[in-house]
Order: structure tokens, then C-alpha cells, then sequence
């Protein structure tokens, strides 16, 4: 039996390749042929079908929403070039590989493309000899235009801007000077707005460009028609500058931020809310004051200088009855001006006056010796010091004139009698403890005026907005789709594969050999589809001998039916070996 397996083995091949393809294709009927080319067609086809399908996915944008004539040069450029492109479905994007997408746009940025569908300072670059000055001025201020513009559309909401320039005639009569003025149409993005500062940057971009051009002067419209150069928010209205007006903001936010650090732990983040509104005084003074106060009171007197004068003469006169002894001369005084002070005065001070003595200009006499009548004068002279204060207050600007702030805090969900959650108030010393904290985290002051005030109220349970869903978000069901007809080909190619092709495939191979081990030895018998062994002491392993013989019988004459060449040149080795 092994010597008939091996010599049939051999036999099989001895034949070429295409020779057991004859016979493997021999053993199909026509209806299984069909269906196997059939097959194989249809699994090529889906293949072809998923190439090209992901080589379109190779393409991406180069440029999208170019103008009419930026699109042409765009073209013609990428034709010289032999880039292929593509539009999408709209038109209005150029597509090309993926993998030359950036190596395309470089290579367009160094011929200028694309221009934005303004002219700029290139424009200068073509000037003709003999070109009027009207014409140069007027090729000048085009060129500035459309520089003025690329600029423009460079900010992220800005799909595209024209730029137009009212320039005057310089004129040599102060009176007949006119100022010039600009006006801009902008298109802006869907669903894109301008903010009040980015408004404020266009108008100064404009006018820092074109001398003796104020930001005024400069006028902005939206593509609907819509002037936009006059929305301003009311800070800026109320003649605060963005920057005044962006430290009000930052102001407000640092003080929530205090607040809200400082609940967040006691009642829970998203049970409360904080608004705070800061007056904030941007004038800037500077006082100079001068104050003079009364020099009255005895402890604070200050002398700075002080000067006594006192004189005493007599003027002498006829007097008493006319004779020689009227006429006489006065007798001399008996104290002398040189004498010391008397015993009793301290310190020099002045004595005290005597009765029947006068006391004038240090002198102390008799009123007898003096002569009459007697004349006397005192002047006395004291400087105080001027009390004088001068101030220079220079005021700070930013600072806070007056704050009010609103917090309102969540009821609290407590179980009621029916086991469900209730909103109940929270106590008037939790309360009066919020309030205290508030004030501690703003800088409450009375003397500002600032205000504040705590409510405790339910918060209104709003549903949450979770947008469109997922299956009706367009670029997830693109995406899905895209991901259906690759997992549909896929599936398909499967089916064919494994459901079709590989029945046939093994319909026409041979099927392979079984082996056999009885008593140690093992006999091969080809055609089997299942192993069955006996052991060495002929114990039945898998099937009784009987049977083991029966189906290699069946099998042999199925092969016979099969491949009826292979057993007759099977058989005709064996008469020509017996015949030897």
C-alpha cells in the first residue's frame, strides 16, 4: 500500500504546474467554474474600486475661496508645473495630492499667487517712460490700497477687504486744505464678528499708513451693508480707552476670583454666583496747597525777633512867679544813672514803680528833681514766625472709587417627610458668616460707599444644551459614510473570498494523505480526510480493522472515479513491474 502511495505521490509531481491546474480546474463542473471566475472578477473590481476610492482621499485643499482671476493664474501655473488638481464639489476649492500640497504653495508664493484679488506695490515695478504724474499718483495710491488690503485679510475673521482711499490734492492755501479719508469694506467670515478692539486696530493700521489720516476718518462696513466703525461698548463711549477699559475688566475678575476661593469650599462649586462692579477713577491731578494757621495759643508761639524802645525827657517852661528865683536852673538828680539796680529787683528786671518816683528809660528819680513837664515814650516791636504748610498731592490713576457686589447662594437639598430632596434656607448665621467673608475677600470699605448684597434663593435646574447629535453632525456622518463603503467593500471581498473561492480552491486540490500506525509501523494511504492509529499491541485506537478497510476502499475508488489516468498509469506500473 505504501509502495502504491508513493509511487501515485511521485506521479502527481512529475506533472507541471499548469498541468495540475489543468487537472484541478478538470475537476469543476461548468457551473463551479463560472461561479470561480465570477469571483475572482468581482473581488478584483472591489479592489480597483477601494484604490481609486482612497487615492481621491489623497487630495487636499491648496487654496479655497480665491477670486476669479487669482484662480485662473492659480491653474495655469499648476498646469506648467504638472500638478494635478481638482475642484470639490462646490467649486470653491483647488485640490492636489496630499503630499504636495505645502511644496505647491511655496512654489506659487514665489510668483505672487495668490494675489488677493487686490494689485499691490508690484504695480510700480511696469512704470513706463514718459508716465504722467497724474497716472504715477494715481498707480501709487492703488498700490497702497491693495497692499492696505492683503493686510486686512490676513486677520482671522477678514475673508476678504477693499480698501478705498480719499486722497486730496496738497494745496499751497491754508483754507482751501483738505484732510483725507478712507473707507473700508470688509467680508467677514460666516458666523465671524469684529471685536470693538480689532475695529480700533483696523482704523489705526489705516491711518498710521496714510499721513495726516485720523482713525476717525476712517470708515468700516461689513459685506451687508452694516457700519461696524461705530460700535463701540459704553466704556468706550463714556471716553475710556480698551486699555482703561480691559483694567476695569481685569479688576472685576481678580476680586470674583477672591470670592469665589473663598466659598467654593464652604458651600460647593456651582452653588453660588458672584458679580462685582468696580468704579474705577482714571483722572489724574496733581494740588499744590499753602495754609497759614493762627499763631495763638501760648505753647505754640514762636518768637523770631523782638525790640523795646522807651524815652523819657523833660521840656522845661516858665513857670511860678517871674524873678531870679524862678529863672534859675533845675538842681541835678541825687541818684546817678550809673547806680545799680536796688537790692529786691532779680535778674535786672525792672523794679517795681515807687509812689512820688518815676521810672522811665532805666532812670528811677524823684518826681521833684525832675523838671516839668515830663515826656515819656514807649515802642515796642515783636516778630512771630509764620505757621506755613505746603502740600504737592499728585493722584494715582486706576484707583478704586467705589465697588457694589451681588452673591447669590443656592438653597440647601435637604430630605423631607417623604424621603424626597426639598430646598430649604440657609440659616441667618451661615448667612450673616457668607456676607462677613464677602467683605473680607473684596476689601469692603465704608468710606468708599461700597455696597454689597447676599441672597439666598433656588437655583433654577436648566437642562443642559448637549448640542447636535452626533448622527446629525455633518462631518461625522461624512466620515461615517466613508467608513460604510470601505467596511461594505471589505465585507464583500470577504464573502467572495472565503464563501466562494476558497470551496472551490479546495474542491479542486487533491485532499491530503492519511496516515495509518499498526504494530509501529504507519501506512500512508492519500485520499483520507481523518488519522487512525492502532497501537503496537493492535488495541483499536480510532475504528475495528474491518472498517479501517472498508472506508480505504471507499476512498479508493473515489480517487479511481476522480482521476481515472492517475490509477490506470498507477496499474500499468505495477503489470510492467510483475511482467519483469
Amino acid at each position: 500500500m505504501a509502495t502504491a502511495d508513493t509511487e501515485l505521490s511521485e506521479t502527481t509531481g512529475a506533472l507541471s504546474p499548469l498541468d495540475r491546474a489543468r487537472e484541478a480546474l478538470a475537476r469543476l463542473s461548468n457551473r463551479q467554474k463560472v461561479l470561480l471566475m465570477v469571483a475572482i472578477a468581482a473581488v478584483i473590481a472591489l479592489l480597483v474600486v477601494a484604490a481609486l476610492m482612497f487615492r481621491q482621499s489623497e487630495y487636499k485643499i491648496l487654496f479655497s475661496n480665491v477670486t476669479e482671476r487669482d484662480g485662473g493664474a492659480i491653474i495655469a501655473a499648476l498646469e506648467q508645473m504638472n500638478v494635478p488638481y481638482k475642484f470639490n464639489d462646490s467649486g470653491s476649492a483647488i485640490l492636489v495630492p496630499a503630499n504636495r500640497v505645502h511644496d505647491v504653495r511655496l512654489r506659487l508664493a514665489t510668483q505672487g499667487l495668490p494675489r488677493g484679488g487686490a494689485v499691490g506695490f508690484e504695480l510700480m515695478e511696469s512704470q513706463k517712460f514718459g508716465i504722467s504724474q497724474f497716472a504715477e499718483q494715481i498707480n501709487y495710491q492703488r498700490g497702497l490700497e491693495g497692499e492696505l488690503a492683503r493686510t486686512i485679510q490676513s486677520i482671522a475673521a477678514v475673508q476678504l477687504a477693499r480698501v478705498h482711499l480719499a486722497i486730496p490734492k496738497p494745496s499751497v492755501f491754508m483754507r482751501e486744505e483738505q484732510k483725507p479719508s478712507a473707507s473700508v469694506l470688509l467680508n467677514l467670515y460666516p458666523g465671524r464678528t469684529l471685536e470693538p478692539l480689532q475695529i480700533a486696530g483696523i482704523q489705526n493700521l489705516i491711518a498710521a499708513s496714510v499721513p495726516q489720516l485720523a482713525p476717525a476718518a476712517v470708515t468700516l462696513l461689513d459685506q451687508s451693508g452694516a457700519l461696524i466703525s461705530q460700535v463701540k461698548s459704553k466704556l468706550l463711549e463714556a471716553g475710556l480707552d480698551p486699555t482703561q477699559v480691559k483694567y476695569i475688566q481685569e479688576v472685576e475678575a481678580s476680586i470674583i476670583k477672591r470670592v469665589e476661593d473663598i466659598l467654593t469650599p464652604i458651600i460647593g462649586a456651582g452653588n453660588f454666583r458672584v458679580q462685582i462692579a468696580a468704579d474705577i477713577d482714571f483722572s489724574q491731578a496733581e494740588q499744590t496747597a499753602e495754609t497759614h494757621r493762627p499763631n495763638t495759643t501760648p505753647p505754640e508761639i514762636s518768637i523770631r525777633s523782638q525790640q523795646t524802645s522807651e524815652t523819657a525827657s523833660t521840656n522845661p517852661s516858665a513857670q511860678g512867679v517871674p524873678g531870679a528865683l524862678t529863672n534859675q536852673p533845675p538842681v541835678p538828680a541825687t541818684a546817678p544813672l550809673t547806680q545799680p539796680p536796688a537790692a529786691g529787683t532779680a535778674g535786672g528786671k525792672p523794679p517795681a514803680p515807687v509812689p512820688g518816683q518815676i521810672n522811665a528809660a532805666g532812670v528811677q528819680a524823684p518826681i521833684a528833681s525832675v523838671g516839668q513837664p515830663l515826656s515819656t515814650s514807649k515802642n515796642s516791636t515783636i516778630n512771630y514766625e509764620v505757621d506755613k504748610t505746603v502740600r504737592h498731592v499728585k493722584q494715582a490713576m486706576g484707583t478704586i472709587k467705589r465697588l457694589s457686589a451681588a452673591v447669590v447662594v443656592n438653597q440647601r437639598k435637604e430630605p423631607g417627610k417623604d424621603g424626597k430632596l426639598v430646598n430649604k434656607p440657609l440659616p441667618e448665621a451661615e448667612v450673616k458668616q457668607i456676607n462677613d467673608l464677602v467683605k473680607e475677600a473684596m476689601g469692603f470699605s465704608n468710606e468708599r460707599g461700597d455696597t454689597l448684597s447676599v441672597a439666598n434663593a433656588a437655583f433654577t435646574v436648566v437642562e443642559k444644551d448637549e448640542g447636535v447629535p452626533a448622527w446629525r453632525d455633518p462631518e461625522t456622518r461624512s466620515t461615517a459614510v466613508e467608513l460604510f463603503k470601505y467596511a461594505a467593500i471589505a465585507a464583500i471581498i470577504a464573502y467572495l473570498l472565503l464563501g466562494v473561492v476558497r470551496p472551490l480552491i479546495k474542491t479542486m486540490l487533491p485532499p491530503p494523505p492519511v496516515e495509518e500506525k499498526v504494530g509501529g509501523r504507519v501506512d500512508v494511504i492519500a485520499g483520507g480526510d481523518e488519522e487512525e492509529t492502532l497501537n503496537e499491541e493492535g488495541e483499536e485506537a480510532v475504528l475495528t480493522a474491518a472498517k479501517l478497510l472498508e472506508k480505504k476502499l471507499a476512498e479508493l475508488r473515489a480517487l479511481a472515479q476522480q482521476d481515472p489516468h492517475i490509477v490506470a498509469a498507477i496499474i500499468k506500473e505495477w503489470m510492467g513491474a510483475n511482467g519483469g
